[in-house]
């Protein structure tokens, strides 16, 4: 297991040399409180209209999938504003078991942010609160100018990549959500494993290494496989991604257009249950 997804004692104990980011909306970090020295970089921020994607794809421009990635530039000026690095540990949190950090830190990840200095907190903000003092005073932040390098791999693919994937035997493609949406619609061939069932409803973090390995095996989620996810936004695979990621997957594939992307090229779509 890595320190991809940190405890908040390890984020505790190291709070004056990481930088956290919490993506709540301003309210929320503002009012509720936050982890001292966090930032503030809500989630609207760093991702594109759902639109965006829909007409791209529509016009054939989708095929590299950036899908709803915010672009360089934004994403560059925000993580200034933050006072952040490419050279800092990033810890990211949110309120809904992660999904939305994890959200962000792929889209770090995209953009050249190197991929051992990106951490998720396990359970949210809930589980900072229940342990250790939280704040309402703004941090004080030296603006940076964040350089965006392009990385060498990405594990994104296009609706190209996904369609060849469907008829690959050494890949399993993977639908992170719910069960009703996956039966009215949902790429060919591909299983199902909600993101959820990788999170303890209790603690909103992860389940212990051993029940999520017999999650992903019972889904048929083997890391002997080249896997690709998709969603309906990108949300929810960045979650999945990053737990197999912190599991030693091996190939992983990002389908970041996911089913936005895929319908609005008119793609085939199967129905039913698994």
């Amino acid at each position: 297991m890595s320190e991809l997804v940190v405890s908040a004692d390890w984020v505790a104990d190291r709070l004056a040399d990481v930088r956290v980011v919490d993506v709540r909306e301003a309210w929320e970090y503002d009012d509720i409180g936050h982890v001292p020295g966090a930032v503030n970089v809500p989630y609207d921020s760093y991702r594109a209209d759902e639109h965006v994607t829909e007409r791209a794809a529509a016009s054939g421009q989708a095929s590299t999938s950036e899908g709803m990635l915010p672009g360089a530039d934004v994403f560059a000026d925000l993580l200034g504003a933050a006072g952040i690095d490419r050279e800092d540990d990033v810890v990211a949190y949110d309120d809904h078991h992660g999904s939305f950090a994890a959200r962000f830190l792929v889209t770090a990840e995209r953009y050249g942010h190197p991929t051992e200095r990106l951490h998720l907190l396990d359970g949210d903000f809930s589980a900072w609160q229940r342990c250790h003092e939280t704040s309402t005073d703004p941090p004080d932040v030296e603006p940076t100018t964040y350089e965006v390098v392009e990385p060498a791999e990405t594990p994104l693919v296009g609706f190209e990549g996904v369609a060849a994937a469907v008829d690959d035997p050494d890949t399993v493609v993977v639908d992170t959500r719910e069960a009703w949406e996956y039966e009215e619609g949902h790429i060919p061939g591909a299983i199902r494993l909600d993101w959820r069932e990788l999170v303890d409803d209790e603690t909103r973090g992860l389940k212990p290494e051993s029940e999520l390995r017999a999650v992903l095996t019972k889904r048929g989620v083997d890391p002997d496989r080249r896997v690709l996810l998709y969603c309906n936004t990108a949300r929810r695979i960045s979650h999945t991604y990053l737990v197999l990621r912190h599991l030693g997957y091996p190939d992983l594939a990002f389908y970041e257009g996911s089913l936005t992307e895929w319908k609005a090229a008119e793609r085939p779509l199967e129905t039913g249950r698994e």
